[in-house]
Parts: structure tokens; C-alpha cells; sequence
């Protein structure tokens, strides 16, 4: 019998790419592949990389080089980058960092299990030649689904893709998909690509246009994610707030969130991604209002000064958007919100700085990033003139982002004594508790995961990760609450 081949996969960015990754892993499960955690016990390590800003990138080279170095003194015997740096800059990418024994393109994907027996014998896979993936779908958003089955959509696939005599080890209910932890929370890619030309982002380039995925995909690997002990699901794509118009109903997704919300054994759903300009007052309602749908809202602002959104070629202004956060919270007064922010961009002026400070002011985010500008290759903005000197965007950066830990700790207090559903994922052992760690971690409804803080309890007795749990806020330290329950009043 041959030798079982072993793999690894290391994901950096976004939840999307963690939702790419697991089909990756399906894919090599199937194909008799042993995966295993640690990039160190594996034959050959894959590096989902992540081409979105500078700081990614350079995270990503760096787990390259630290996966190379294995090389030198461990099992491994080959390290492969996807993901969208791989994608992004393909033949560049290689021939910049030699230390990568290959760098795949999202057309590889579906032929994972060959490439990586390739390069792993010793062969070469040419790494591809960029390419504009806009072009590769038609214009009109309706005419898309029939050609979407001749691109590659990382995150859509299906059993069927497999080569034929393979299907997921559990069975064929499955989706092309394989766990790689045991978190009780898990992410579900909506849909895929971008429509909007937002000047500083290259996201639509290497993703391509928006193709949504059909409703009974979603819903059948949501079923499939609470059978493998999931409570909670993220919807995730570059913008949920188009999901269905390329299906022929713009409100496509008002109808799923109930549906979802209904699967035996999910006790929440998350939408992540909005586009304020894109939201509806149905959209609102049902967020607002559907059992075990949450309250959250992921609103992709990037600034609220009128002249910077429309050089960002982005809509609305800070009254605008205020006045949606008021609907919101009318509508649910608990309503959890967080946003990012751009500051620095060309021609942002310091009347449209304090503009932006204005917004935040009044906003009451939950969770607020800022970013500095900076240029991206291929954006249109790279090429704008009045570009702001380096001091000054990172003096407005230093001055935001203090700004922000301000307003995010102050919304922090003012849910004080509030009473909230915390969905549990970690419990600490004894002696960790006894070494001052927290004795369990969880989050509530306004609290999405690696982002916007969380739950910590002090006492973790009677808890487990997945449970559900009554819980009422005694303290804060910056955006993290600390809480207390009676596990006697557990939700579920």
C-alpha cells in the first residue's frame, strides 16, 4: 500500500478564504489525502494567502517563508500558495518568492489533489497569468448562473465537481467541504465576487464579478454544518446585500434568512457584508425581526465626508447614514453594528476628516476599523492625483483609531446590565483557570467572530463550547464584556 500522503492548510484573511480552504480540504479528503493541523507533521503545506491590502500581503510572504523554513528541519517537503495573492499575481508571485514550490490560481482548485502530487514528486505546475476574472462572466448579472458553471468559484463547489468515483468521506449529502476545526461556529459563502468599482479595492479583479450561489446549496450545507455540531452561521461574500439578483430577485435573500434560521440544530445566523447603499426596508425587517436571526449589522461605510465617497466612487453622507442607524435601532434598539474606515485618501480634506469624526461621534459603533490609504495595484485611485504625505495619513490614522477605542469602549458600558444570548465556544480546563486564564469565552448577537470582541466569563462551571446561554453584563474591559450566568438558565 502506498505511503499516505499528508497536507496542511494555513489560512490567513477573511472568513471567505477559511470557507475556500475547508473546500480544499474536501477535495483532498476525498482524493485520500490525511489532513492534518500543524504545517510541521505535513508532507506538503498550502497556504491560502490573502492579496487584499499591503499588511496582508506581507502576512502572507511571511507564512510562506515560515512554512519554507520547515523544510530545512521537519516532514514537510513542499510549500504551495493559493488563495487570492496566488491568484492576483500568479507568475509574478513566483518568480518573487522561489521559496514557494508552487503558487496556484483559483482554476487549480478543482484539481488540487493532482497539482499537489506534481509538485510534491518533484514536478513543476507553471503558475498562471493573472487575468481580469470580471471578463470572464457576462455583463448582465441575469445571464451569469448558466456560464458560472465553466469558472471557477472557490467556495461553490459541489460533490458532483469531484473526479468521478469520489465523494466526500461522510457521505453524499455533503457538500464539497471538510471541517478544519471544531468550532461550534462556522461561515457559509453566500455568493461570490463584486459588482461595485469602488476606486481603492481590486477585491472585483481577481474574484471576478457577483454570482450568487442557489438557495438549496446554501441551505444544504447549512443542514450538513449543524449535523457536524455547528450552532451558529456566518453568511459571507464580498456583498450579501446583492445575493439574488443574478437569480432574478434582488430579495432573494429576506426569504432564505427564515429558512436558515429554521435548520434543526442552528440556534443563530449572521449576515456579515452590507452595503448601506444597497439595503432595503424588507432587509432591515427581517434582520430585525426573525428568531434566531441576529440583530447584526456588518455596514461597509468607509468614510461619511460627501466629496471622499464620491471619489471612491461610493454613495450617502454622515445624516444619511445616521439616519439608517436610527431605523435600525428602532426597529431593534440592541442592534449590534460595526463598520472600517478609510482615512488618508487622496484629496480627503481636514473639513472632510472632521466630517468622518462627526459620523463616528454619533454613530455608536460596536466595532469600528480604520485603515490608512494606501495605493493598490490596478485601482483607479492608485492613479489620482492630490495623494495625501505619508505623516499625515498616519497621523490621522493614530488620531481615528484612538478615537475609535474610545467610542467602542464607551457603547461597551452602555450595555451594562443588559441581558443577552451568549452562544459559548470555549471553556478552559482548571488549571488554566487556576493560571488566570478566562474559565470560558463566548459571544453575543453584536459580536461577530475574530472581530468585534466578546463574552468572558469568570466562572465557567456547568458551561460547554456550542452551548447557548442566558447571561447579563457586570463589566467591560474595551469592547470585551465580562458576564455572568446560571447555566440553570441556559437558552438552549
Amino acid at each position: 500500500m502506498p505511503e499516505r500522503r499528508t497536507v496542511a492548510l494555513v489560512t490567513l484573511g477573511c472568513a471567505r478564504n477559511e470557507v475556500d480552504s475547508e473546500e480544499l480540504a474536501g477535495r483532498l479528503a476525498a482524493d485520500g489525502w490525511e489532513l492534518v493541523p500543524e504545517a510541521a507533521d505535513a508532507d506538503v503545506a498550502v497556504v491560502n494567502t490573502c492579496g487584499f491590502v499591503e499588511a496582508a500581503k506581507k502576512d502572507s510572504v511571511d507564512a510562506l517563508l515560515e512554512a519554507n523554513d520547515l523544510k530545512d528541519h521537519g516532514r514537510t517537503q513542499a510549500v504551495v500558495a493559493v488563495g487570492c495573492m496566488a491568484e492576483r499575481y500568479g507568475k509574478e508571485l513566483a518568480e518573487a518568492l522561489p521559496e514557494a514550490d508552487g503558487v496556484l490560481g483559483f482554476d487549480d482548485y478543482a484539481d488540487i489533489s493532482d497539482r499537489l502530487r506534481t509538485i510534491l514528486g518533484g514536478g513543476v505546475h507553471a503558475p498562471h497569468t493573472p487575468r481580469d476574472r470580471r471578463k470572464l462572466l457576462p455583463l448582465s448579472p441575469v445571464k451569469r448562473q448558466e456560464a458560472a458553471a465553466e469558472v471557477a468559484l472557490p467556495g461553490h463547489g459541489a460533490p458532483s465537481d469531484l473526479p468521478e468515483g469520489l465523494a466526500p468521506a461522510s457521505g453524499p449529502r455533503a457538500p464539497l467541504r471538510r471541517r478544519l476545526d471544531t468550532s461550534p461556529v462556522a461561515s457559509v459563502k453566500l455568493a461570490s465576487g463584486c459588482d461595485r468599482r469602488c476606486s481603492f479595492c481590486a477585491i472585483p479583479s481577481f474574484r471576478g464579478s457577483f454570482v450568487s450561489r442557489r438557495p438549496s446549496d446554501v441551505l444544504g450545507e447549512t443542514r450538513w454544518l449543524a449535523e457536524q455540531g455547528v450552532k451558529e452561521v456566518m453568511l459571507v461574500s464580498e456583498n450579501n446585500t446583492s445575493y439574488g439578483k443574478d437569480l432574478g430577485d434582488i430579495r432573494l435573500l429576506e426569504s432564505l434568512l427564515p429558512e436558515l434560521a429554521a435548520v434543526d440544530g442552528i440556534e443563530r445566523v449572521r449576515v456579515s457584508y452590507l452595503q448601506p447603499a444597497e439595503m432595503r426596508p424588507g432587509l432591515i425587517d427581517v434582520l430585525t425581526s426573525t428568531e434566531k436571526v441576529a440583530p447584526y449589522f456588518d455596514l461597509s461605510f468607509q468614510h461619511s465626508a460627501p466629496a471622499v465617497l464620491r471619489t471612491m466612487r461610493r454613495f450617502g453622507d454622515t445624516d444619511r447614514f445616521l439616519e439608517l442607524l436610527d431605523t435600525i435601532r428602532s426597529k431593534a434598539p440592541l442592534a449590534g453594528v460595526r463598520s472600517n474606515f478609510i482615512v488618508g485618501f487622496p484629496g480627503e480634506s481636514e473639513e472632510d476628516f472632521a466630517e468622518l469624526e462627526r459620523f463616528l461621534t454619533h454613530a455608536r459603533l460596536d466595532a469600528i476599523g480604520v485603515f490608512g490609504y494606501s495605493d493598490e495595484d490596478g485601482t483607479e485611485a492608485a492613479g489620482y492625483e492630490r495623494k495625501l504625505d505619508q505623516d499625515v495619513i498616519d497621523a490621522r490614522l493614530a488620531h481615528l483609531s484612538r478615537l475609535a477605542e474610545e467610542l467602542t469602549a464607551q457603547r461597551a458600558e452602555e450595555r451594562l446590565g443588559e441581558t443577552m444570548e451568549v452562544l459559548v465556544e470555549s471553556v478552559a480546563g482548571p488549571e488554566a483557570v487556576a493560571a488566570g486564564e478566562d474559565a470560558a469565552v463566548g459571544r453575543a448577537a453584536h459580536q461577530a467572530p475574530e472581530t468585534d470582541g466578546q463574552v468572558v466569563f469568570a466562572d465557567g462551571a456547568g458551561l460547554a463550547p456550542g452551548r447557548m446561554v442566558r447571561a447579563r453584563v457586570v463589566g467591560t474591559e474595551g469592547v470585551d464584556l465580562m458576564a455572568e450566568c446560571r447555566v440553570e438558565e441556559a437558552v438552549r
